[in-house]
């Protein structure tokens, strides 16, 4: 082997020797369809969590949970500091509205108990109700929260407990800011939930407070023109905004110009989806006139459904001409 051959290969293993890859420690239990109604049912979740040193992700999808297992469980969480996503979707099928929040709370308060610090959320799935989006509030605003970065509340029926949990966000903005921290939400996920204009409005105050929003989904939840417009000031505020999915709301020609005007602020947009929001051709066309100087990345933007004319279209393609990263249009 040449000199300058033994040379590079040198380097290569020393860039090796200065990298690692850190693994997540995941324990999961996903889709198997467990019935766990009392301690005993869930002894195998908790002894994997006790026998764990590093538990980092706890994946409960797909089992149904009741309120001692719940407990138990818990119990087993307050010594594992080092706890960071919890994926809890779809974890409560056949219990009672009644029984959701006290296992919820049973969690919530082991997690604060071990001062883990939550990066991801996810309760999606879940027939919750406000009752249950207060059942979160502990949590939610907790020293445990001030780090996440991906929630997700998809498919929970929330219905008025939108503004329930809008509202502990801005808390828990506020209350890691005051410690130096603040909370960097990348991703938000409530799909489906009814949460209508007060929830949009709420929320949309939340997503403006906290500034780095980076995914947000909120379709299917009956959110009009007026819901929009707060939700397009949102994402006026978040430079950082790269996925946008209102589908199946309804902007009418106001909420579609007022998120036209948002749009032009931001750069970073790769995908939005706001098909089947009725957009119409003035929205339409508001839209494409936005996008000629504005979000050059962007990659798929659906708009179907949108009682979009001619007119509209070609207003749209023309905004998109120069839109060199474009994989994907849905008209």
């Amino acid at each position: 082997m040449a000199a300058d051959e033994e040379h590079n290969v040198g380097e290569v293993t020393a860039l090796f020797e200065q990298t690692s890859v850190r693994k997540e420690n995941i324990i999961s239990f996903k889709g198997q369809g467990k019935k766990l109604d009392t301690a005993a049912d869930a002894a195998e979740i908790i002894q994997a969590i006790e026998e764990s040193k590093d538990v980092q992700v706890l994946e409960l999808v797909g089992n149904t949970v009741g309120v001692d297992a719940a407990k138990a469980v818990a119990n087993a969480l307050r010594n594992k500091p080092e706890l960071q996503r919890c994926l809890w979707a779809d974890m409560f099928t056949g219990r009672l509205r009644s029984e959701i929040p006290i296992s919820l709370r049973s969690l919530g308060d082991a997690i604060i108990t071990s001062k883990a610090r939550l990066v991801e959320l996810d309760l999606s799935d879940n027939a919750f109700g406000p009752d249950c989006a207060k059942a979160c509030v502990e949590l939610l605003k907790s020293p445990s929260a001030f780090t996440l970065q991906i929630l997700k509340f998809n498919n929970n029926g929330l219905g008025g407990g939108g503004i329930i949990l809008a509202q502990t966000l801005i808390e828990c903005y506020e209350k890691s800011s005051a410690e130096g921290k603040p909370l960097k939400l990348k991703v938000f996920v409530a799909g489906r939930n009814r949460l209508e204009n007060p929830g949009a409005k709420a929320l949309a105050k939340a997503f403006k407070t906290i500034g780095t929003l980076e995914e947000i989904q909120l379709p299917q939840n009956g959110i009009q023109h007026a819901g929009i417009t707060a939700l397009a000031d949102a994402v006026k505020h978040s430079p950082s905004l790269r996925h946008l999915n209102l589908n199946d709301n309804t902007f009418t020609d106001k909420g579609a110009i007022s998120m036209a005007e948002a749009m032009k602020h931001i750069d970073s947009l790769e995908i939005v989806n706001f098909g089947d929001c009725l957009v119409r051709t003035n929205g339409a066309k508001a839209i494409g006139k936005s996008l000629e100087d504005s979000n050059p990345n962007l990659k798929e933007l659906l708009l179907s459904f949108g009682e979009i004319q001619l007119e509209g279209g070609i207003a749209i393609c023309n905004g998109l001409e120069n839109k060199e990263f474009l994989q994907k249009l849905d008209l």
